[in-house]
């Protein structure tokens, strides 16, 4: 019979007995997805660990049938830290602790970790052995290029820890498609077969970006079925409203897992609503065995959270089948609509999913997961808005301004892809520097941990930096700082209740925050005075009954009050901003002479980050922007000599 808490048989039995005991079901597994991605929009990076909290101990007791919950993936990690100010690690640690007889379950970037470059073996492996220390069961490992050689590092280390290790190949194109033979159905058998012999206990198709249509699931699972002797997990997006039929192909076919989302956080570009799947197979050969008044139960749960957060919610209204044409992620779809958002190109979206498409063929016809999703985004954003087309990238004698991760990708710190780079294009982007053509880890030196450590305490004035800070110091150095400042300044805000942390309180609401059990503030909020000449408010306040003013920096003032100077778009000694973002870097200075390709300064935005080159030889006299400071589309950046 299965057992009640799989994580129990995981530690009695190690991982390879509940591979077998997956293969031994009838019915089918399920992994929730609802803890890592929240829903379809924004949204999914911004959802707080209080509302997680509340809701895990429901899951573990009337839901202990699932295979997974998925509590750590992709960019959720440095999200936590980045929006929600809050600490990934103590977010696992709280949600292990409320649900001990679930497995827990994570996705890894192989040789990213959980970020978006190529990191030193040993920093890899320091990550994994402490996310299987603070409480992680299940980690699934993926390549962006699917080049098992890269994720060996990270699926080596899954296997010393004893935790399960479920190795994914990424879908994209379609099997069925004549044009699409890069892609075909015995390239996705050949990856299986080299992850089965690397170990892994399960297998994941991972179609991250929602293409696998129903007959594709049907004819993949089947042939991996014959082909490899492990279990099969199928991960999908609803993008295209397609996936329910997807997942139940797949399940006709034999797939042992598949991944859901809670009814009330599920569709568009997150994954199958759970309620549905589980009540197409009741009663059926591969019934779940959930409980589905649980799943309603706790789905109006989720229902009332996400009311919470409708001033994130995105536009996205309906399913799409555009999504065959450009392929994006589902986490993409929407990030990139904001990002587009955020540089006045809403309106032309239409044009920019077609020029991701033009730009995943210009490139090779890459696979669009992270980061290579990205880097196809930054490049089609950055056409748009610059008012090119692809013709003018490939054209060899046209001057174009690549984003860094575009120049990354070519030069092979990502990793080589199948059948190589487009050689011609390659040249152009790389301007003569020599491409990498080995695995990007073998030629990094390892971290000097220690070292590493002490830099890291020295810049938080002797801050004790554990195993769990370092990791997160070393995959994201600035991000971690920043939260660790904002700690120091404003405390666990991770306490403060939702709609007060993102809305903030209105005269006479009351709160109470809960610091620990049985320890609660209640905070009245009395009254908001003028701001006042130094852009700041007092707020009028109780605390425990207690009369307390205090002064606050009143930030929409501060942001209506600035106003930078503009690029005239006659003048062509001015060079201005291509989009809104916070310059990161300036590479040159006033009397500098700089000739046409050489780069000026990097642009970050909703962290794509830019290079501007120069676009004709001359002499700088004028650099009108620092380093952090935020620029929006066309202000001024530099001044050449006239």
């Amino acid at each position: 019979s299965a057992p009640k808490g799989l994580r129990q048989h995981l530690l009695r039995e190690g991982p390879k007995a509940v591979a077998d005991w997956m293969l031994d079901q009838d019915r089918l597994l399920i992994t929730d997805t609802t803890m890592r991605d929240a829903h379809q929009s924004l949204l999914a990076t911004r959802m707080r660990g209080i509302d997680m909290t509340r809701v895990a101990p429901s899951y573990a007791h009337f839901m202990p049938e699932l295979f997974s919950m998925e509590c750590w993936g992709g960019a959720t990690f440095d999200v936590a830290y980045r929006f929600l100010q809050e600490c990934p690690w103590e977010r696992l640690r709280t949600l292990r602790a409320a649900m001990p007889n679930m497995l827990t379950q994570m996705l890894v970037r192989a040789s990213n970790g959980v970020g978006y470059t190529n990191l030193p073996d040993n920093v890899v492996q320091l990550f994994i052995r402490q996310a299987a220390a603070t409480g992680m069961d299940v980690f699934r490992v993926f390549d962006p290029l699917n080049w098992v050689e890269s994720m060996r590092v990270a699926m080596d280390e899954v296997l010393e820890t004893e935790r399960i290790l479920e190795a994914a190949v990424c879908y994209t194109g379609d099997i069925h498609d004549p044009d699409r033979a890069k892609y075909s159905l015995n390239y996705y058998v050949q990856i299986a077969k080299e992850l089965e012999a690397a170990g892994t206990h399960i297998l994941c198709i991972k179609d991250m970006g929602g293409l696998v249509k129903p007959a594709a699931a049907k004819a993949l699972v089947t042939a991996l079925k014959n082909e490899i002797s492990i279990p099969i997990h199928f991960h999908t997006h609803d993008t295209s409203g397609l996936s329910g039929a997807s997942l139940l192909a797949a399940a006709d076919a034999g797939v042992d897992a598949v991944d859901c989302a809670m009814d009330a956080l599920s569709g568009l570009t997150s994954q199958a609503p759970i309620g549905s799947i589980v009540a197409a197979l009741a009663d059926q050969p591969r019934d779940t065995g959930l409980n589905q008044a649980a799943i309603r139960e706790i789905s109006d749960y989720w229902d009332g959270v996400r009311r919470m957060y409708a001033g994130f919610e995105t536009d996205m209204r309906n399913p799409t089948s555009e999504v065959y044409i450009h392929e994006m992620p589902g986490g993409q779809v929407t990030n990139l609509r904001a990002q587009a958002r955020s540089m006045g190109l809403e309106d032309r979206w239409p044009e920019i999913s077609r020029t991701y498409a033009d730009v995943n063929r210009a490139f090779g016809d890459v696979i669009k997961v992270t980061p290579i999703a990205k880097t196809v985004g930054d490049m089609a954003l950055s056409l748009v808005a610059a008012g090119r087309t692809v013709d003018d990238m490939l054209d060899p004698d046209t001057e174009i301004s690549f984003p860094d991760s575009v120049v990354t990708f070519f030069k092979g710190e990502v990793g080589q892809p199948h059948g190589g780079f487009p050689a011609a294009l390659q040249a152009k982007v790389l301007k003569g520097a020599v491409p990498i053509t080995v695995r990007p880890g073998s030629i990094l030196p390892p971290v000097d941990l220690e070292a590493k450590r002490a830099e890291a305490e020295a810049k938080m004035d002797g801050k004790r930096v554990d195993d769990e800070d370092l990791c997160s110091y070393l995959m994201y150095e600035t991000v971690y700082l920043d939260y660790m400042g904002r700690r120091r300044d404003y405390g666990p805000v991770r306490q403060i209740p939702t709609p007060t942390f993102f809305y903030g309180m209105s005269p006479g609401e009351e709160v109470h925050v809960d610091l620990e059990p049985g320890k609660t503030m209640v905070v009245r909020l009395l009254a908001v005075s003028e701001t006042n000449d130094q852009g700041e408010v007092r707020l009028f306040f109780e605390l425990n009954g207690q009369p307390r003013v205090i002064r606050v920096p009143d930030r929409l003032a501060a942001a209506a009050g600035a106003r930078a100077e503009k690029a005239d778009p006659g003048n062509a000694n001015h060079v201005g901003a291509p989009m809104p973002g916070s310059i990161s870097s300036i590479a040159v200075h006033e009397g500098q002479a700089v000739r046409a390709g050489e780069v000026l300064l990097t642009l970050e935005a909703m962290k794509m980050e830019t290079s501007v080159h120069a676009e004709r030889d001359g002499e700088i006299k004028r650099v009108a922007v620092a380093p952090g400071a935020q620029v929006d589309a066309k202000d001024l950046l530099i001044v050449y000599a006239g």
